[in-house]
């Protein structure tokens, strides 16, 4: 085998080696951030869905908010194992490279002992003088100077490709003792989780023996929650075709109540808010998803199942919510037994904020990114501070968590 392709193997051998360690660490980054965010995640469920001193709201609100953060810490859980298994792998991969950079110096340190063995029993000015005056000519003897400083140049590179192998072997050392105290760490983290879920789980069980002594009010709760959720939807509905009748009935070009007929400017303004899908901001500063879009089963039976037509976030006490784009107010929402709410128009996309307590805007107004519409109700019940929000491209229902940033 040649030199050359000796050189390529190896050469392919290393960016094989410097990519796998450049994706382990990527993985391992993108691990520790997702494991961060769940738990403070946990932390905002505690805070924004539990009461502070005692427990506050239904038993099933309870058992919703419990729901949840169950499901978040089993999300914690898995993630902490993947990692904890991506330290061990690293680590194993670590124990390979030491024992190979272990046999490496051996043989480095044999070959310079040989070499200094040698040069030892030349060593003497007089010898390497000898040797340059034994030459048969001058090339010769310029020849045999160059032999000797490169001689001297390879036993200095030698030294130094000894003290480069240690110092790797040394590092690798020190970066397994981590790995291994983060693994351990994250085992200690792990099993303390499995243990607070275990109690969650007890107290799950204790809440659902509850509720089933009591089936026949709990069903009445559900019925209840469903009437006033189709109420609202049915009014929220109901606003954006009278919105999209009025539009179109100024602008003379039909009467049609299922689609806005926009307007140059308004076209504009929904490219560019179709262009932000994904990267819209949050309708509130800071919170937790509470509840998501779309059908989903019933925390006690599954058999019941529940749909949500927008998104519910929790947020503390006092929050605000705001407009996640530019936009025109086109209605003040107020269900009769219920709370408040904002529609703004984004071309002919609509977002709707709903169980406000104040409104602080008006029909007509031109709003921007991040403007406050109003207080969102804090239910003196259950303690919870949370945000009903909607999402329509004219007359269909567009999922919240597709358009909002990490929703």
């Amino acid at each position: 085998m040649s030199n050359k392709r000796v050189y390529y193997i190896c050469l392919v051998l290393v960016m094989c080696y410097v990519f796998n360690l450049n994706a382990q660490t990527n993985e391992q980054k993108a691990l520790k951030n997702k494991r961060e965010k769940l738990q403070e995640e946990i932390k905002e469920i505690n805070r924004l869905l539990f009461a502070e001193k005692k427990e506050k709201g239904t038993v099933l609100d309870q058992m919703e908010a419990l729901d949840k953060k169950i499901n978040v810490r089993q999300q914690l859980i898995r993630v902490t194992n993947q990692e904890s298994n991506l330290l061990s792998r690293q680590v194993n991969a670590n124990i390979r490279n030491i024992s190979k950079l272990r046999n490496d110096l051996k043989a480095l340190k044999e070959d310079y002992a040989t070499m200094i063995q040698k040069s030892y029993e030349n060593k003497s000015q007089q010898s390497r003088l000898l040797f340059l005056l034994s030459s048969d000519n001058f090339f010769q003897a310029f020849k045999r100077l160059q032999y000797i400083k490169q001689y001297t140049k390879y036993r200095k590179e030698q030294g130094e490709h000894i003290n480069t192998k240690a110092n790797e072997l040394q590092a690798l050392n020190k970066e397994i003792e981590a790995q291994q105290k983060i693994k351990n760490q994250l085992v200690l983290e792990n099993s303390s989780a499995k243990k607070v879920m275990i109690k969650e789980k007890q107290v799950q069980t204790e809440l659902l023996n509850t509720i089933r002594k009591n089936e026949s009010k709990y069903s009445s709760v559900i019925q209840k929650k469903k009437k006033e959720a189709r109420k609202i939807d049915k009014e929220i509905e109901r606003l954006i075709r009278k919105a999209i009748a009025s539009s179109n009935k100024k602008s003379k070009k039909g009467t049609n109540t299922s689609k806005f007929i926009l307007t140059p400017e308004a076209e504009l303004i929904a490219n560019n808010f179709s262009s932000n899908k994904g990267k819209l901001i949050w309708p509130v500063e800071k919170g937790i998803k509470s509840k998501g879009f779309g059908v989903y089963k019933d925390a006690l039976y599954p058999g019941i199942k529940h749909q949500n037509n927008g998104v519910i976030i929790a947020t503390s006490e006092g929050g605000t919510a705001r407009a996640i784009f530019e936009g025109e107010v086109i209605a003040i929402i107020s269900v009769p037994g219920g709370s408040k709410g904002v529609q703004v128009k984004h071309g002919n996309y609509i977002s709707t904020y709903y169980n406000l307590s104040e409104v602080f805007v008006k029909k007509g107004d031109i709003v921007v990114v991040k403007e406050q519409l109003g207080k969102i109700y804090t239910s003196r019940f259950s303690g919870k501070t949370e945000l009903k929000f909607y999402l329509y491209q004219d007359t269909t229902r567009l999922n919240p968590e597709e358009w909002i940033y990490q929703l």
